[in-house]
């Protein structure tokens, strides 16, 4: 049911990603190539992983692409789950637990000591979902994130910049 991805599945994965991203009402969003996609996952320094569910019948139906984090507490790597999707008419189906087990299972063998993601607030299927396998919420902490005119205003200001900051 669940086996690392190969460049064959750029064009599926890059379909659910956009899948994924119309459930999370922000499709528009999306600015990923299936080339991108394809050096990130494929090219010579990959700096993400994924791995697809698939039924019986070897029809894809779900991904999970990860890459890895590291805790400057625990002293490890931890695998950070960017996206987790699985076709609406096969949820339920068992696809999510066993994408999600393959990584806990990638965790334990490797020695890594977290796996984390984030969910949308109101994605409340998805929240009980987790909290079913025994996830729990850090609600202590806020995600925060540069992009577009910030990032650039703050990366072209030089290192200087940051530390006036600091």
């Amino acid at each position: 049911m669940i086996r690392t991805a190969t460049p064959a599945d750029v064009p599926v994965v890059f379909a659910m990603i956009r899948d994924l991203a119309e459930y999370e009402k922000a499709l528009h969003e999306v600015r990923t190539t299936p080339e991108q996609l394809h050096e990130a996952l494929f090219g010579d320094r990959p700096a993400a992983f994924a791995h697809i569910a698939e039924t019986e019948s070897g029809e894809v139906v779900g991904f999970a692409l990860w890459f890895l984090n590291f805790s400057t507490w625990r002293g490890v790597h931890g695998i950070y789950l960017e996206d987790l999707y699985v076709r609406p008419e096969v949820r339920g189906g068992g696809h999510g637990k066993a994408l999600l087990s393959e990584l806990a299972r990638i965790c334990v063998d490797r020695g890594y000591e977290r796996l984390e993601w984030s969910v949308l607030n109101w994605n409340k299927p998805s929240i009980d979902f987790y909290e079913s396998l025994g996830a729990r919420p850090q609600n202590e902490w806020t995600v925060y994130r540069l992009t577009d005119g910030a990032l650039a205003e703050l990366g072209g200001g030089g290192a200087g910049a940051l530390q006036d900051v600091l």
